[in-house]
């Protein structure tokens, strides 16, 4: 790998609720506590966790669509939250994202060539005079025929509407996509296309991804390297072999052991977990797990466990790993 082109340090992103009749006291949520990361230039990253772990927090963290508490996002040296909005304007068509909901992020009145080339035009990536060859240029790498170009978004299945998304963002020829979850509103069948597509357009591109799911088994076939988040914290991070073959974060087993096997012959051990996801406005001390560990000890409700290197490559925050 290369050296890294965007680095995480310390991204801290606290939300204050405000006062009302049933909550008197204004709440401090800490949706992402201390994360730090980094991506390669054409690496694939994934970030999983339950929901409410702040994965998609930090996604839009990184594109500057949400400001940040503290900490840093470094894209080529550049720290992204110090740009201007003229310099983090020009930096726009080189830091894409993609939506979870392929139909709700489409304007409806816009037809799909006016979708995918609007930005185009509206960056200077393009005259009105090659725009549209450009749009259909587009919408054949990512599988689209091209006589949709003049149709509007509800004429499109959802597997189609990802592949506009998927499109506009590819259009401008990014360097880095913030995939948020692309895949979990689709069918199985399906989700293996666009997996498919990601990693073909990964290969022609030489693009990096930030890709965020809840699902191990689709991270498992596009990311080199992944990170475990729970209530805002980065539990496990390691190269995908690490992962996959020797989990040690009590909260990165259970999650594999969710995951199903395609062979009704096998039977995988399931570790559950007891009780509920903790209130975010109100985590638990110590490692903000240990309510639901299976293999907690006190001191695991004392002090906070440090984010430490077990071998090459491999963090884990977890007080029982040595």
């Amino acid at each position: 790998m290369s050296e890294p082109f965007l680095e995480v340090n310390s991204l801290e992103k606290v939300y204050s609720t405000k006062a009302s009749f049933f909550n008197r006291k204004p709440e401090r949520v800490v949706a992402v506590d201390q994360v730090s990361f980094t991506i390669n230039h054409g690496e694939a990253f994934g970030l999983v966790g339950e929901s409410g772990s702040g994965k998609s927090t930090i996604g839009k963290s990184l594109l500057r669509l949400h400001d940040i508490t503290s900490g840093s996002v470094t894209y080529k040296g550049q720290n992204v939250h110090e740009l201007s909005k003229k310099e983090m304007r020009r930096l726009r068509p080189k830091l894409q994202f993609v939506f979870q909901d392929p139909f709700s992020s489409l304007n409806p009145r816009l037809r799909v060539g006016e979708a995918l080339g609007e930005p185009l035009l509206d960056h200077g990536l393009a005259t009105k005079a090659n725009v549209r060859k450009k749009v259909m240029d587009v919408m054949e790498l990512c599988g689209l025929p091209t006589y949709h170009i003049d149709k509007f978004p509800h004429e499109f299945s959802g597997g189609q509407r990802q592949r506009i998304g998927i499109a506009r963002a590819v259009i401008m020829n990014p360097e880095f996509i913030v995939a948020d979850e692309p895949v979990s509103a689709l069918d199985v069948s399906i989700q293996a296309q666009i997996i498919n597509l990601f990693q073909e357009l990964q290969v022609q591109k030489n693009m990096a991804y930030l890709f965020i799911s809840h699902d191990l088994s689709v991270v498992e076939h596009l990311c080199t390297r992944i990170g475990v988040l729970y209530l805002g914290t980065m539990m496990e991070m390691g190269s995908r072999d690490q992962l996959y073959q020797n989990p040690l974060h009590p909260y990165t087993k259970a999650l594999l052991a969710a995951v199903p096997i395609p062979d009704p012959k096998r039977k995988r051990q399931r570790a559950l977990l007891k009780g509920d996801v903790p209130n975010p406005a109100n985590p638990p001390t110590g490692c903000k797990f240990h309510t639901r560990c299976p293999i907690a000890t006190a001191a695991c409700a004392e002090k906070v466990p440090s984010f430490r290197e077990v071998e090459p490559g491999h963090f884990v925050a977890c007080h029982l790993v040595s």
